[in-house]
């Protein structure tokens, strides 16, 4: 207190009574804080030092904002790290994805070594050898790049995935289609004066033919990785707590043209096979690529819907899904077959049989 006349007071703090439970003075509200995780709303009608603590909502301006890669916790006072998520190799999806894949490929190093070391037989010849190799080498890679798809996506990942899925396919494919092509020229050259369409399916041609068509598969995904390239992108937008690690396409136009040309084989293979079902039964190879090919058209149009309503590693999930499928119903139902009779009833693999002359049991 200011002194008046050479007065002066003083109080004796120790002396004051408070006629309170706690014998303490008065607490203002102004001097409380809001604890970590509030805000400070006024009361309304009432002095500005009179407030309430609300906790924070999620979007209030009027709190602090956790960095992209940190959520607020559920008390709205601490800024923790958000899990990240991505089809892996450790969880049981990735696992059986992954079991899948390699046992794919094991499959097929198998069945090419049996038709390595049966290849002089008749069944393995009859059916264009050369060929069959190049397919069951493609189905390799089908069911390899399928684990691109596995894993936390880094850039090498995300444009090495679909460009290796794209050509891979498309070898497969494009070797089905020249041997469905080979097997109408065969039949045509067996009836009197269609000697010459044997002409244009020499083993030459039909190098030629799947090295140009799939060629053509490098070139739309070079121009797609030079212009518009994949890369991995953290999304946000599913989960407040979480960081999904996905692939962008980059380009929609340039994914949709690589599955368009794999479709467009796909579907000229089958209308080829298709037409030649009913041609004797020496050619019958071209029933078992019709049947192929429907799965592989079936699983591939299912794949559409799903991959684009599937969010995140769903997404991943689902393409590595349709890559194994159609993998695994093309090696079935092409090689299957052959297999059954090269290692489980030899006695059909003979010249005679294999012509439709043996009255054995077909």
């Amino acid at each position: 207190m200011s002194a008046f006349n050479g007065e002066q007071l003083t109080l004796d703090v120790d002396k004051i009574f408070w006629n309170f439970e706690s014998n303490k003075p008065p607490r203002s509200v102004c001097s409380e804080v809001c604890p970590p995780g509030t805000r400070m709303v006024r009361k309304k009608g009432e002095p500005e030092c009179c407030f309430d603590c609300f906790p924070c909502a999620a979007d209030s301006l009027e709190c602090f904002s956790c960095p992209e890669d940190f959520w607020s916790s559920p008390q709205r006072d601490l800024c923790v790290p958000k899990k990240t998520e991505f089809l892996s190799y450790q969880e049981p999806l990735g696992i059986c994805l992954t079991a899948a894949s390699l046992l794919g490929t094991f499959t097929c190093a198998v069945v090419l070594g049996i038709f390595i070391y049966h290849r002089r037989t008749p069944i393995v010849r009859a059916n264009n050898s050369e060929l069959s190799f190049q397919l069951l080498l493609s189905l390799k890679l089908c069911f390899l790049c399928s684990l691109l798809f596995i894993g936390r996506p880094r850039l090498w990942t995300c444009q090495l995935r679909h460009a290796a899925f794209g050509i891979s396919f498309v070898l497969c494919v494009s070797c089905i289609l020249v041997k469905t092509m080979v097997v109408l020229a065969v039949f045509k050259a067996s009836k009197p004066g269609g000697g010459a369409s044997l002409k244009w399916f020499g083993v030459s041609q039909q190098r030629g033919t799947v090295l140009v068509l799939t060629s053509v598969q490098a070139a739309i995904c070079t121009a797609w990785l030079v212009t518009y390239s994949p890369a991995p992108y953290k999304n946000t937008h599913y989960h407040n707590d979480k960081i999904v690690y996905e692939c962008v396409v980059g380009s929609t136009v340039g994914f949709s043209v690589l599955l368009g040309y794999i479709g467009l084989l796909a579907i000229v293979s089958f209308l080829i096979a298709f037409l030649a079902r009913n041609l004797p039964d020496n050619f019958n190879e071209a029933k078992l690529i019709t049947f192929s090919m429907l799965i592989f058209c079936a699983v591939w149009v299912a794949f559409i819907p799903a991959y684009i309503s599937s969010p995140g590693k769903h997404a991943d999930a689902v393409e590595v899904f349709a890559i194994l499928a159609s993998s695994f119903a093309l090696l079935v139902a092409l090689f299957g077959p052959k297999c059954y009779i090269i290692l489980l009833r030899p006695e059909r693999n003979t010249k005679k049989a294999i012509m439709g002359r043996s009255t054995t049991e077909r």
